[in-house]
């Protein structure tokens, strides 16, 4: 008792000094990691829980606080004190609360601590037992743990998909929501997505705005989902906007892939990004941070970046030289000397690469058009190396699609079989894919063109069957749609095609406001009339209009004004879709109203609100400044819409006073487009001089005011007989086909007609011009029509499947078909 009292007494006269923690006040003094290494090696029998907790984290934090490539991850695992720390915390999980087992686990991963480790493993094993009573943020990062395991469709990602669901209302934090949604994109259900969104669209509007991850982890949900939800979008790109004067170059590299997933276009935003790259230019001169720079700048202004590559090209690592090659694929660069040093690096480095990055390696170089026949060689004897071992269905297929762009020997049984081991698990996409491949091999291949091995036509076989089954099987629109995104080619249209369209119909319940556009899209890109399937989305469209996203209205109108798809339903399309966007217009992305305006002016149908603001000075500065950020492909097509558009205009609505200024754009244009013509349009030419009575009586290719080029031109007087030419045609057709053009031709020169004469156009139409399972004309066609009569013309349209058809097969029958078509009387 008295020793008990004295133990008391003493405690209470030192209480200060005995309740410090030393070597807890240590390490908070430590301000790297040697002195906390020194730390742990001194109190070795001294060390807590909450010790070791502290000195992991620390080891985290000041690594965490270095740039990547000055990080030293490696260095701290062989140091002898970080084993000391790695076994008494696996000694003492039991001793930790919640909070600190979480971050001990992170901690660990991030220091690059193997998934297997009996360590990692007991973490997460304990975590699991206690997480229902996890606070939100701990849940959050347990599962950021998960995901660098790659555990996201892991039975505990479930289990954290569940807490999430029945906790979302109570989550008030935009960084452990959009954490958190991240981690379950790959497991939530379209009930609970749709709610994630609705949440975070809420969160995002009470965040700190200077906070830009949360809605790049926002866009990153979007993209994992595969769900390009057009209002939040815009949401997180006003408040990225915001902050872009804060950002690196890797980050906006980050952004600005998500985006071109979801294909997302914000002119604001890739002008917004030109200027800050522009500016972090002379700071990126280190291998990391240049090879960012260049992989986002360079689309956008490669030529400044390509001599500073050359000079950093021996420095990148393997993986910093696919990024620049890729980047240079992008930009179509012909840099050889570049080429050559970017080449030479990945060549050293081969060793190294995943099977799907030396896919995305030879993919580039080829391209590239890269010429060094001994590294294709071993690029290609890699890829079937890794072919033949892969069981991944997306692996198997790229690597399959790559090797079919290489010339090399037949492949062997190894990697068939590979194929034909995967197809019951691949998507239509993926089918098709092998398919075009396994063709192309069989249609090159001389020894193939008489015996087709038994083992492809077994893959072929097996191809269609699974095709055919998973269509069939199918049972949501949703996801059918999803896997025939970027579906096309011969295979798809002969071997699955009709039961696409089978499959879609006895989907028709299904479509709504949220697909249109997705379903709108594939019907253009196959070129495919479907009216029960058209009449539907204008029924659904017209419906929900108001929930439709404005910028959507593009892609629904796109089947009807391409397809020519004329009803009372599809009339009122265009008025609902004309009045949703239009107290939009300012808002639109430009080179997309340009577009949108250019599919209206095909229908027929023109917005004076509309085409007011496109002519308009301002709005084309913008589309200028606009069309420098844009891939090449995409600015050529808007300046050639921009063209066509001012064409309409100025044809079929004079009152709008629009000036036409394209004359200088379409003189090159004209002269590169048709400088050569088909086989039967040389037929047409010869047999016109026959029935018109000599050959100067017709003119070839004839350009007309707002160029047009019409196949061939003759003049009929009031009586119509024709009139021959009072100089010979400018243009004429050697053997070859080729189109030699003559001054006039381009300048639009047109004889004066002698009173009641008429000028008839006659224009050959190819499979281009109709759609594919329907003789129905397409809507340019049909334009082009309109116009050549605005100009004066009498328009005679010889549709290719008249002219080749079995009742035109003789001379005699062809001639008798152009003169009933030519000498008819012109209608009132």
């Amino acid at each position: 008792a008295c020793q008990a009292q004295l133990f008391t007494g003493c405690s209470l006269l030192h209480g200060g000094a005995g309740h410090r923690d030393q070597v807890l006040e240590q390490l908070r003094v430590c301000s790297a990691e040697d002195q906390v290494f020194d730390v742990v090696g001194k109190n070795k029998a001294k060390l807590t829980v909450n010790h070791v907790s502290k000195a992991v984290g620390m080891l985290w934090q000041f690594q965490k606080e270095k740039p990547q490539m000055l990080r030293t991850v490696e260095l701290i695992k062989r140091h002898p004190q970080f084993l000391t720390l790695r076994v008494l915390a696996e000694n003492k999980i039991a001793l930790m609360d919640d909070l600190m087992l979480v971050d001990m686990l992170y901690s660990f991963l991030r220091l690059n601590m193997d998934q297997h480790d009996s360590l990692v493993q007991q973490l997460v094993s304990e975590a699991w037992l206690r997480i229902d009573r996890f606070p939100l943020a701990s849940l959050s990062k347990f599962s950021i743990c998960l995901s660098d395991q790659h555990l996201q469709h892991s039975p505990l990602m479930g289990h954290i998909t569940s807490i999430v669901d029945q906790r979302l209302s109570s989550i008030d934090d935009a960084r452990i929501l959009t954490t958190l949604m991240i981690s379950v994109s790959s497991l939530v259900s379209p009930r609970l997505r749709d709610a994630l969104i609705s949440r975070a669209d809420h969160l995002l509007e009470t965040m700190d705005p200077s906070n830009y991850n949360n809605p790049r982890r926002v866009v990153q949900f979007l993209r994992n989902i595969k769900h390009s939800y057009q209002p939040l979008l815009e949401k997180c790109n006003r408040i990225i906007l915001r902050n872009i004067p804060r950002l690196d170059a890797e980050n906006i590299s980050i952004i600005m892939g998500l985006y071109q997933s979801l294909q997302f276009n914000n002119c604001d935003f890739r002008l917004a990004v030109k200027q800050r790259l522009t500016e972090l230019i002379d700071s990126s001169i280190d291998p990391f941070s240049f090879t960012k720079l260049f992989v986002a700048l360079a689309p956008m202004a490669s030529q400044e970046l390509e001599n500073t590559a050359l000079l950093l090209a021996d420095e990148l690592s393997a993986h910093q030289a696919l990024a620049v090659a890729e980047a240079l694929e992008e930009t179509q660069s012909r840099n050889l000397s570049l080429f050559n040093k970017i080449a030479s690096v990945i060549q050293r480095n081969l060793h190294v690469y995943k099977p799907v990055e030396v896919a995305r390696i030879t993919q580039a170089l080829f391209l590239m058009q890269y010429q060094n026949p001994e590294l294709f060689t071993k690029l290609r004897n890699i890829l079937v190396k890794f072919l033949e071992r892969s069981f991944y269905p997306y692996e198997v297929t790229m690597l399959t699609r790559v090797l079919s762009m290489l010339p090399g020997p037949r492949l062997d049984e190894g990697a068939i079989s590979r194929m034909h081991a995967v197809v019951t698990q691949c998507n239509l996409n993926d089918l098709n894919t092998i398919s075009y491949a396994v063709a192309k091999w069989v249609r090159n291949d001389p020894s193939y063109r008489h015996n087709t091995p038994s083992k492809y036509v077994r893959l072929l076989q097996s191809l269609n069957r699974c095709g055919h089954e998973r269509l069939r099987t199918a049972d949501r629109l949703d996801l059918v749609l999803e896997e025939l995104k970027y579906i096309s080619g011969e295979w798809f249209e002969e071997m699955l095609l009709e039961e696409t369209m089978v499959t879609l119909k006895r989907m028709m319940d299904q479509i709504q406001w949220t697909n249109v556009p997705e379903l709108a899209l594939f019907l253009t890109r196959i070129n495919h009339l479907c009216p029960p399937l058209m009449d539907r989305i204008a029924s659904v469209a017209i419906k929900d209009i108001d929930k439709i996203h404005h910028s959507a209205t593009y892609a629904i109108l796109l089947p009807f004004s391409v397809l020519n798809y004329d009803s009372e339903q599809a009339d009122e399309l265009y008025d609902v879709c004309i009045k949703r966007f239009t107290p939009h217009i300012s808002s639109f992305d430009p080179h997309l109203l340009v577009l949108l305006a250019y599919l209206l002016s095909v229908a027929d149908c023109f917005s004076e609100e509309l085409v007011r603001e496109i002519f308009s000075i301002d709005f084309l500065g913008k589309l200028d400044a606009q069309l420098e950020t844009l891939p090449d492909a995409l600015n050529m097509r808007t300046r050639l819409r921009l063209m066509e558009l001012n064409r309409a205009v100025c044809l079929e609505c004079p009152e709008f006073q629009v000036p036409w200024f394209h004359e200088r754009y379409c003189q090159p244009l004209q002269r590169k487009g048709n400088s050569t013509v088909s086989p039967v349009q040389q037929q047409i030419h010869k047999i016109l001089g026959e029935v018109l009575g000599g050959i100067n009586c017709v003119r070839v290719a004839v350009v007309t005011p707002y160029f047009y080029t019409v196949d061939f031109e003759c003049t009929l007087d009031k009586h119509l007989k024709p009139l021959p030419y009072s100089e010979p045609s400018t243009l004429h057709i050697s053997d070859r086909g080729q189109v030699h053009w003559g001054k006039s031709s381009v300048e639009n020169i047109r004889d004066e007609l002698p009173p009641g004469a008429q000028r008839v156009a006659v224009d050959f139409l190819d499979s281009k011009s109709f759609c594919k399972n329907s003789p129905r004309m397409k809507g340019e066609a049909l334009m082009r029509k309109r116009h050549l009569e605005i100009l004066g013309y009498r328009v005679v349209q010889i549709p290719h499947f008249e002219w080749n058809s079995m009742e035109l097969s003789t001379p005699d029958a062809w001639k008798e078909y152009l003169k009933k078509n030519i000498f008819r009387e012109r209608s009132s």
